[in-house]
């Protein structure tokens, strides 16, 4: 089987991770780490992604990506691959290095990109390697808090700039603050934030979602992309009493009805012809022409009454 597809788009903000197969580490010394971000940097170069933040763990990595071109899955093809071959040259090892494919989470840029950086580099503390994000090495941290000089392949003055401020130096300290803060957390930063914020409709710019609905009919791409933008039956029947009608669900005689809906929707295009056709076999929605059949036949009886 093939697989699935990503829905991409220009500018899109991702949190990128990946795994070594089978939980084995993936980087077995600091070597190992730097010519990971060798490679990271020679992918930056190439592909036009912009790096925002990283941390290299023992078994598994994570990056904040933007790709102005829509191309992160060609970035991270070349990137872990290339890795994975210099990794199993130099330890002797066949196989494969990094379990399955990377996993890509859309951030909503403007609201959790600082959030997501600060999740980020707290991961070696959350893992007890160390004790302060500063303490470890292989993390954007030091040279976002301006601890240590940028590596070339790395951006930190968008993720500065959220400071609101114009002092790069009083920047720099509103991050640390903002990152010793997340350190007395119970939970992290993305486990207390709504999940359509930080991935899906909420992340989604307007002149995305053309590429997003276009994608609803590939079954190539996986449903919960294909249908990111779908609306859920409550708005699409905002003010029907279900439970009233509950027990007629299963009356089918309003067809009439569910043809007209379809044809308007289909019409509105907002949605895909193929996701109008899912929504027809809803139960829900079923319930709700039903309440519909109800009231019109209620007003011809008041009209003919009358």
């Amino acid at each position: 089987m093939a697989r699935p597809l990503r829905v991409e788009f220009p500018g899109g903000l991702y949190h990128v991770t990946a795994r070594g197969n089978g939980r084995l580490a993936i980087f077995v010394d600091d070597s190992d780490r730097e010519r990971f971000l060798s490679v990271l940097a020679s992918i930056v170069a190439r592909y036009h992604v912009l790096c925002h933040a990283f941390c290299l763990m023992g078994n598994h990595y994570h990056l904040l990506l933007e790709t102005p071109e829509a191309n992160l899955s060609r970035a991270m093809r070349q990137l872990n691959g290339v890795y994975s071959q210099k990794f199993n040259r130099r330890h002797g090892r066949p196989g494969h290095v990094l379990e399955g494919r990377f996993h890509a989470q859309v951030v909503d840029k403007e609201a959790y990109l600082r959030a997501v950086c600060r999740y980020i580099v707290l991961n070696p503390v959350r893992a007890g390697f160390v004790t302060h994000p500063g303490q470890w090495p292989w993390s954007s941290y030091a040279a976002t808090a301006g601890e240590r000089p940028v590596p070339a392949f790395l951006r930190v003055d968008w993720v500065l700039a959220l400071s609101d401020t114009r002092e790069r130096a009083e920047a720099e300290h509103r991050y640390r603050q903002f990152v010793a803060a997340g350190l007395a957390e119970t939970a992290t930063s993305l486990e207390r934030l709504p999940a359509d914020l930080v991935e899906g409709v909420a992340a989604v710019p307007p002149s995305a979602r053309t590429s997003i609905r276009n994608a609803a009919t590939l079954v190539e791409i996986p449903r919960a992309q294909r249908f990111a933008l779908r609306l859920p039956l409550a708005t699409l029947f905002a003010g029907v009493n279900l439970d009233s009608i509950n027990e007629r669900a299963n009356d089918f005689n309003h067809l009439w009805a569910g043809r007209l809906i379809h044809q308007h929707l289909l019409q509105s295009g907002d949605l895909p012809p193929i996701e109008v056709r899912k929504i027809r076999m809803d139960r829900e929605f079923h319930v709700a022409l039903l309440d519909l059949q109800i009231r019109v036949d209620l007003a011809f009886a008041s009209l003919q009454a009358s």
